[in-house]
């Protein structure tokens, strides 16, 4: 079972997920600048090759224009947690009212935040809003700048990523590519993360794998379930989704293809060796 409450004012948001049952395993892209208070539960989330473990009573922020998957651990009391959403114009104000200006660039995606007693008050308010169905838009909107005046004056590097608007740079193509291929995301995003145009996304993979995007993909993907499959006890339905396949007939159809036998036969043969 699961339960989400999403409180729109303008662009922020202010969320309050509720999961029961299994765990809660997503792949996303982060479009916009997050906070997060756990409730209770737990959270695994990977960015790249980097996993970050969190439990009830942390507060963690997370920037914006990244891909990340994650499990959201239900155990036998379920998860719950607080999110709220800073979108780019209600950033804009504050910079512009109290001159906050960006100076440098941050790869670190996810941060723990140490909580003060403004911090902690605060979240418990907006945690008393997200149950309330009829929200006071104004007050609401004031509460969430308050949140990031807090945020900003608490952590100095949380501070320059609120408030660096510039989309992404162009990143090391490669490098890139390595740590983020099992994510499942449209080409135009993978393109948009590294600084490009789709167009010269497309050319610069040409001149750098020899390959489309799209094959290499497959290739990597394959050849990491392949290793998987040789190297661990894990089954192919327990793999699939990790490594960015939609479904286990997709994943069954171009491991066959690309090795000559389906990941099954290929589990039960290293099984049996």
């Amino acid at each position: 079972m699961q339960l989400v409450r999403n409180k729109t004012i303008s662009e922020p948001k202010l969320l309050q997920n509720v999961y029961f049952g299994n765990n809660v395993e997503n792949e996303t892209f982060v479009s916009d600048h997050i906070f997060s208070y756990i409730i209770k539960g737990s959270h695994e989330v990977w960015v790249g090759h980097k996993k970050y473990s969190f439990i009830a009573g942390d507060y963690r922020f997370f920037r914006r224009n990244q891909l990340t998957k994650s499990i959201k651990n239900t155990e036998s009391d379920g998860f719950k947690s607080v999110a709220v959403h800073f979108d780019q114009r209600t950033l804009m104000e504050l910079a512009n009212e109290y001159g906050f200006k960006s100076e440098r660039l941050y790869d670190e995606g996810v941060k723990m935040v140490e909580p003060n007693s403004l911090l902690e008050k605060s979240v418990e308010e907006l945690s008393e809003f997200a149950l309330n169905k009829s929200l006071d838009a104004k007050v609401l909107r004031s509460k969430i700048k308050e949140l990031i005046l807090i945020l900003a004056d608490i952590d100095p590097e949380i501070n320059q990523m609120l408030f660096e608007f510039s989309d992404p740079g162009k990143l090391d193509l490669e490098a890139f590519m390595n740590g983020n291929f099992r994510h499942n995301v449209p080409l135009e995003k993978f393109a948009f993360l590294t600084g490009r145009s789709l167009s010269a996304f497309k050319r610069d993979f040409a001149m750098m794998f020899g390959i489309t995007p799209r094959r290499w993909l497959t290739r990597q993907r394959l050849s990491e379930a392949k290793y998987l499959l040789e190297n661990s006890m894990r089954r192919p339905s327990e793999i699939y989704l990790d490594l960015g396949f939609v479904n286990i007939s997709h994943f069954t159809y171009a491991y066959k293809k690309e090795f000559g036998t389906t990941p099954l036969e290929k589990a039960l043969i290293n099984k049996n060796e």
